[in-house]
Parts: C-alpha cells; structure tokens; sequence
C-alpha cells in the first residue's frame, strides 16, 4: 500500500516528561557537563540543582557559568539533599563504577542514575555495575546519546513503520580526528570502547544483537601514547541475514600535518523496499551542525523520490536531553529505561567482541562470547 511520506512524523525528538521538575545532581565538571550536559538539561528545562566533583573549584567555576545553584563538596553531601532525585555521572569510565557503587550505598536512595559510556571498561565490570543498581532499586540509564542524534532515530522511526523493507546492509564511515581525553591514555582499549561504541550502538539500536563480529584494528599514525585499536574497520552479521559494517578512521588523512581535510560522518542503510542516507555533524563541533536524513522507498505516493526533512537539533548538544529525558520518563511511568544498563551490556559485549576479533583475527561468535563473559563457559 502506497504512503505518503512527506506526511510521516518522524519524531527526532520524544514529548517531554510531565515532571519536569525533579532535582537533577551532577557529580563532574569536565567539559562534557560545562558544554553539552547542562546546556542540554536547560534547553529541555530540566532543573540541574546540584553539582559535586573532585575539584570542588572547578565544580564552582561550571555552576558559576551555567547558573547552577548548589556546590557540594561530595558524592555524599550531595545526595543527603533529599531534592536530588537524579544523579548524573559525569566521570572517566575508570572512576565510574567507583562512582556508581557510592551513589548506591547511600543511605538515600535516588530514583535513578545515568552513566556515561562506556559503562565500564570491561563487561564484567559493567555487568557487576547494573547488578549492584538493580539490588539498590536505582534506574540505570547509559548515555548512549546517538540514539538520540535526529537522524539516527528518524532512521529508526522508519524501520519501524516498514517503509525500508527487511534490512539488507547499514554502514557508517567516520573520518574524523577526535580529541583523546587524557583519561584514554591508559584503557585497555582506544577506539572499541570510545569512539566505536557509539556506532555499535547504533548497530544495536537498528538491527538487534549481532549473531557475529569480524574487525581488524591498527594503530592511528597521529596517536603518541601506545594503543592497539586507533583504526578500527568491523562487520557484524545478524540472524536474519542482514549485514553492518564501520570504518572508524580517525587518522582521516594528514590533516593536521598540513593537508587538506575531509571530515565527516557518514551513514547508510539499505532495504529490500528503500533506502536512506544520513551524515552527523559532530566532526564540526563547536559549530552547531545538524545532522541530515534524506530516504526514499519504492511505497512513497511518489516513487523516485528523495525525501529531505530537515530539523534544527544536532547531536551535540541536544542529543544530551534525550538520554536524560528517557530516564526520567522511565521514573514517572516505573518502566525500565530505554537504554538501560541491563540492554547497554549487549553493547559493551560487542565492544569486547570488535577488541577480541581485532586482536585473533578470527570472527567471533556471540552467543558462545556472550557465554564467556558471563562466565558460564570458558570457550572464546
């Protein structure tokens, strides 16, 4: 039946919560939290009430800039405010669990944490993280923010009502020079569980658990400090047939040497009835780029035809209040969160799986993987 897609709402962006009120903790003060957390928070009139972090004089300088009321000297300080019911954990993935397990064993219980990804930096530690929230009663959301890029869940949106037939291939190419945070320096992984991860992730959030995972990694020429997987290329295969592919480039040429550049990040997906492409202006940041959609299906009214929507929102910084927001719909409607951490363990999972195919150069099998990590068998 034929539809009329210039008609379709999309929804890039979910209806608010009906409590827009509840008190909003922040423990970090970095840059994510100066420049995207809270002006995201705002923007969606979030009330951010508190923050905390280990230098309590950075944590003022941020209050200070972005009109946050209270400075806590600590975790706990904060959270004896019977005002915070949210906490949002700001933190390198090496502090977070640390983090997490405070929050936890608090007298006071808060309605719900989001942590940021990666979850942890190995699954079983990521697992131990949502075993110790779910004991306390915590909802534990990820701030797996690209789902909440515009064009990702438009695509998702899509999938949805069918318009793009069974998946057949999704692929996305990021060439793009990302600035490592010092805390990178010393992970056990680079681009698996920093950059890639989101669009393993995204992977996850189209198509499902992948079923297989082939990868092969070398080190970025431009990245001093020892790594492994600075390039990283993978496919990940599904149970119905359908196959996704990356090509993490962040050398992305000499740029920084003197060449010319040609940064961006780009997506595609193919179906048996469509097709659609997309690109993520975050290579442009601090520019405010939106990023694009641009889809056409053989059951368009108009068949041929490219539909272009276009919105105002990018990933950075608007996505922020999305992950937020799915937190705190989930709280007001007792419902599991969207991106959960019991559901970001299958993402930590393929992280690991992208790590170990890299590594044997061999192609992973995810069930049996997924045995492995949880301990139930000692096969890899």
């Amino acid at each position: 039946m034929a539809i009329d897609l210039e008609r379709v709402d999309l929804k890039p962006t979910p209806d608010p919560p009906k409590n827009m009120k509840r008190g909003i903790g922040i423990v970090g003060a970095g840059f994510i939290t100066r420049d995207c957390h809270i002006p995201a928070y705002q923007q969606a009139g979030f009330h951010v009430h508190a923050i905390t972090s280990r230098t309590i004089e950075r944590a003022r300088e941020v209050a200070t800039a972005r009109g946050v009321r209270r400075v806590y000297q600590s975790i706990e300080e904060m959270l004896d405010d019977e005002s915070i019911e949210i906490v949002d954990v700001a933190v390198p993935p090496g502090e977070q669990p640390g983090v997490i397990e405070r929050i936890a064993a608090h007298r006071r219980r808060v309605r719900g944490i989001l942590a940021q990804k990666p979850l942890a930096m190995s699954y079983r530690e990521a697992r131990r993280i949502v075993d110790t929230c779910a004991r306390a009663g915590i909802a534990l959301q990820v701030n797996q923010n690209m789902r909440y890029d515009q064009s990702i869940r438009a695509l998702k949106t899509l999938l949805d009502l069918g318009v793009l037939g069974e998946p057949v291939l999704a692929t996305i190419e990021l060439r793009a020079i990302p600035h490592w945070m010092p805390w990178a320096r010393d992970g056990r992984s680079l681009s698996s569980f920093v950059m890639s991860i989101h669009h393993i992730d995204t992977f996850r959030y189209w198509l499902g658990d992948p079923i297989r995972v082939l990868a092969s990694a070398r080190p970025d020429p431009r990245t001093r400090f020892d790594h492994l997987d600075g390039i990283n290329l993978y496919i990940f295969e599904f149970i119905d047939g359908s196959r996704a592919s990356a090509w993490d480039d962040v050398w992305a040429g000499p740029a920084r040497e003197g060449a010319g550049a040609d940064l961006s990040v780009r997506w595609r997906f193919e179906g048996t009835r469509g097709a659609a492409l997309g690109t993520i202006g975050w290579p442009k940041w601090p520019e405010h780029a939106p990023s694009t959609i641009d889809f056409t299906s053989i059951d368009d009214t108009s068949p041929g035809v490219w539909r272009r929507p276009r919105w105002n929102e990018a990933w950075f910084p608007e996505a922020f209040a999305g992950t937020m927001g799915g937190l705190l719909h989930a709280i007001e409607n007792e419902t599991e969160p969207d991106i959960s951490g019991a559901d970001n363990l299958g993402t930590i999972a393929a992280c690991e799986a992208v790590l170990e195919a890299a590594q044997s150069h061999r192609v992973i099998d995810m069930p049996e993987f997924r045995e492995y990590l949880n301990g139930e068998s000692n096969r890899i």
